[in-house]
């Protein structure tokens, strides 16, 4: 399964776009939409050149395929293309191994429909310690995106 450009849009919706390396709240080198590692493989640093948004989109596809790789191996369930593009867009923020140790993806793998997991969603705003208004909204987002029930 591939994400939609619903999925696409969402991430980029919430990571936003910046032409300069900076850090994000955790501390980690970034730049584009919340790239942190190149189609290279090697890492974004913060002396890297600026670039332009049309890089920065190629930069976000080839991310978001690590973490379409990462959630359709630890998803054992049937997802819908809407469940799949949440849970890209939840890893590709928080990394696959804070979906791999989730009470979220063990709540997914026993009944994808179960509406207690959008509590889950809900309990990963957190950054650098902190509650983040933009985390809370993002959650509820990809909470929203998880249960919709027709193509956005």
């Amino acid at each position: 399964m591939n994400t939609s450009e619903v999925g696409i849009s969402l991430i980029k919706r919430f990571e936003g776009f910046r032409s300069s390396p900076y850090r994000c709240p955790n501390d980690v080198p970034t730049i584009g939409y919340g790239t942190t590692i190149y189609p290279d493989g090697r890492p974004v640093r913060l002396c890297d050149a600026d670039i332009k948004e049309k890089e920065a989109v190629v930069f976000l596809k080839s991310d978001v395929s690590r973490f379409e790789a990462q959630v359709s191996k630890l998803v054992t369930s049937q997802l819908n293309q809407n469940q799949f593009d949440a849970l890209v867009s939840f890893a590709y923020n928080l990394g696959g191994g804070a979906l791999k140790r989730s009470t979220l993806l063990k709540k997914v793998n026993i009944n994808p429909c179960d509406p207690s997991i959008r509590t889950e969603f809900e309990k990963w705003v957190n950054a650098g310690g902190k509650k983040l208004k933009g985390l809370v909204i993002r959650r509820n987002a990809e909470g929203d995106l998880y249960f919709s029930q027709t193509e956005q």
